[in-house]
């Protein structure tokens, strides 16, 4: 008999911090709305993604296919209530409609306006309407674990990667646990654990310390015979109590086994906890400092805002300190500010005009008010700002920036600033390629990203510097108030314990 699947994508990862909005429409891609049923498997069959794993390994499987949902949003603040409610529903009604197992691209970081743990919220939802359901998720290395997602699924996988070259195969690694598990191979047995550490975004790369050895120790457990075991450096700039670094481990029936796996990365990774504090240098510092440098591209990272980590992508102190010390040959990926955007497209191609760009959104949770950068420059291209993704990182996908146009400012060696109307960040070179910009001539490359850029720059560039600019991705925490997550915690708390004694978490809804 087919056995029936339902296979769905719901990612978000929430900075509470982030004034930026997430309605429904922030969970399209590609110039189209959210895809749902068979458009789900028509978009995303094929591609390198967590659901498109899990799509191929249910076709694998002969399996019959129910795909309700695929949302996925750039990060930003919570979640609105009808966006969670109208995902969730579709996700539950599918499941209510009869299956035999389920699928799930989940992040792990997801925050709404009614629940602090989006994942486990929605498979506790699951789990009441099928007690006895097989689920297998995937997550991302970001996630911030909660016993309602270990408790609520089979098995699960995280990502081994920073940037995320590896959603596909933890998406193919769970389900086919899960299809082993349904055939009666193995008998998937679960454990969590986490330590106090709220681990920076910026030391969390997978080729970088700390994290890249604790990613070695668990691929080496799975090499040793464990089912699945993952590294969650956790979300940083989600203020609730359950955000932090923790480690899920799968063994096959043998939890004493998969206890001792989650042990040794926790001891692991608490041992080197002062390495998962970034250090930032002054702005003024660092670009005088890429100035001198003479082989390019040289990347220079304004990584405290971040559109992948919730950013307003909006912020102007790394580009008005290029333009102030006269760095040439630049192009800048990217300034979101739509109504920059709409007057260049009114201006048209050709035309020379001066501008307030960016600094359009105000940032109350670190009391700054939105700056723009009054400029002067041509209109050198209009596009509609969509190009398929060719990294591993979501190969095959359709990244949407939204009516888009490049200024350039100045006339010899000129800075091209990329303007555009969405949230994205810039980790496959097609950000520039398609405005007509080739990054691999330009001298300086500015960056509003963190670990991702790598995905398809680690390549083009020579040397990597980061910015410490403006915005709700800083690293800088004494910038943020921290209300809700558990504490002590370090670093916020220098001298907290490896295991201190915490009340019970609040509930998640």
């Amino acid at each position: 008999m087919t056995q029936r699947v339902v296979v769905a994508m719901m990612e978000h990862e929430t900075n509470t911090f982030s004034p930026v909005p997430t309605p429904l429409e922030r969970f399209g891609r590609g110039g189209f709305g959210v895809p749902t049923g068979r458009e789900v498997y028509d978009r995303f069959k094929g591609t390198g993604t967590g659901i498109g794993a899990f799509l191929d390994v249910a076709d694998e499987a002969g399996m019959e296919i129910s795909t309700p949902i695929a949302a996925n949003a750039a990060p930003s603040g919570r979640v609105n209530a009808d966006a969670y409610r109208t995902m969730s529903d579709l996700i539950c009604e599918a499941v209510e409609a009869g299956c035999d197992a389920c699928f799930l691209d989940l992040h792990g970081a997801m925050v709404s306006e009614t629940t602090i743990d989006g994942e486990g919220t929605l498979l506790a939802r699951i789990r009441r309407l099928a007690p006895d359901l097989p689920i297998a998720i995937s997550l991302d290395l970001h996630a911030n674990m909660t016993d309602a997602i270990v408790d609520n699924c089979t098995v699960l996988v995280g990502y081994k990667t920073y940037p995320h070259l590896d959603m596909y195969e933890a998406g193919q690694q769970s389900g086919r646990l899960l299809v082993r598990a349904l055939a009666g191979e193995i008998d998937p047995v679960m454990t969590w654990g986490s330590r106090p550490i709220l681990a920076q975004t910026l030391r969390m790369g997978h080729e970088d310390e700390p994290m890249g050895p604790l990613l070695e120790m668990a691929r080496r457990q799975e090499a040793e015979g464990l089912l699945a075991s993952s590294v969650f450096g956790g979300f940083p700039l989600a203020d609730i109590w359950h955000a932090g670094l923790s480690v899920v481990t799968v063994a096959d029936g043998n939890r004493a086994r998969a206890e001792e796996a989650r042990e040794e990365l926790l001891e692991a990774a608490w041992s080197e906890r002062e390495q998962f504090v970034f250090e930032s240098r002054p702005l003024h510092e660092t670009i005088a400092e890429a100035k001198a440098m003479e082989d390019g591209p040289i990347i220079l990272l304004d990584h405290a805002d971040n559109a992948a980590s919730g950013g307003t992508q909006d912020t102007m102190a790394v580009l008005a300190e290029v333009l102030d010390q006269g760095l040439p040959d630049v192009a800048m990926f990217g300034v979101c500010d739509p109504e920059a955007v709409q007057a260049m497209i009114a201006a048209g191609v050709g035309a020379e005009m001066t501008l307030d760009l960016g600094g359009k959104t105000d940032m109350p949770a670190i009391n700054r008010v939105g700056e723009p950068l009054r400029v002067t420059g041509r209109v050198r291209a209009i596009t509609d700002g969509v190009f398929t993704v060719t990294v591993p990182m979501g190969r095959g996908t359709q990244t949407d920036m939204g009516a888009t146009a490049v200024l350039e400012i100045g006339d010899e060696a000129p800075v091209k600033v990329v303007v555009c109307s969405r949230n994205v960040e810039p980790w496959d070179p097609g950000c520039f390629r398609s405005v007509g910009i080739e990054p691999t001539e330009m001298r300086y490359l500015i960056l509003k990203s963190r670990i991702h850029y790598r995905a398809g720059f680690s390549d083009i560039s020579t040397r990597d510097i980061a910015c410490n600019g403006v915005g709700v991705t800083s690293s800088d925490n004494s910038l943020f108030t921290f209300v809700d997550v558990r504490r002590p915690i370090y670093p916020l708390d220098e001298h907290t314990p490896a295991t201190p004694e915490y009340g019970p978490p609040p509930e998640p809804v």
